[in-house]
């Protein structure tokens, strides 16, 4: 009788794992205001002097959008470590680099200043644009950065937006450690520029 149990118990870890598992590869769906092939929701952010700035700026040339966590979040940290070894490739074939970003601005562009590169940063600091492209990740700062960050925070997107203000590219994070490859990005990137990769 106990081997019984032994197996059910078994059989239900194993089918917990396969969920689990089946979950984070597959990761969350696109939510349907930032599916390629449709047109970048207008939105207004503040760049780092302070100033508005409206996502129709993003027209005329392509744009990479990467939505982060903020500076509090290790893997965020990596991700722009990442991405400065593919800034400039991206940024000489004709795109944009956006970091958007809940807040502070200052903290995030001292890891950029750290790495030496120019990314541009537009703050969210209230969650609107996050919460009109169906980006907002509730209750994802951990306890003791909330003081600071609140409670809230964006979950982590990649976007590249063609130089019609259209969707070309939408990637989710799968979970919290999984960050969008620049590679891919700078391939999307060139191919809407008619580069050579």
């Amino acid at each position: 009788m106990d081997a019984i149990w032994l197996l059910i118990g078994a059989g239900i870890v194993m089918a917990a794992g396969i969920f689990v598992f089946r979950d984070k590869v597959r990761g969350k769906p696109v939510p349907n205001a930032i599916k390629p092939g449709r047109p970048l929701p207008e939105f207004t952010a503040t760049n780092e002097n302070g100033e508005a700035v409206h996502s129709g700026l993003l027209r005329e040339q392509p744009s990479v959008l990467l939505f982060v966590r903020g500076s509090w979040c290790p893997f965020c940290s990596k991700q722009v470590a990442n991405l400065t070894k593919y800034y400039k490739e991206i940024t000489d074939s004709g795109a944009r680099l956006i970091l958007i970003t809940p807040k502070p601005l200052e903290t995030t562009r001292r890891v950029a200043d750290f790495f030496a590169v120019d990314f541009e940063f537009w703050l969210d600091d209230s969650l609107t644009i996050g919460r009109k492209l169906g980006l907002v990740q509730e209750g994802g700062v951990p306890g003791d950065s909330r003081p600071e960050y609140g409670v809230d925070t964006l979950w982590p997107t990649s976007l590249v937006v063609d130089a019609d203000g259209v969707i070309q590219h939408s990637e989710l994070s799968r979970f919290i450690a999984d960050r969008p490859n620049p590679v891919k990005l700078l391939a999307i990137v060139k191919q809407l520029q008619g580069l050579p990769n």
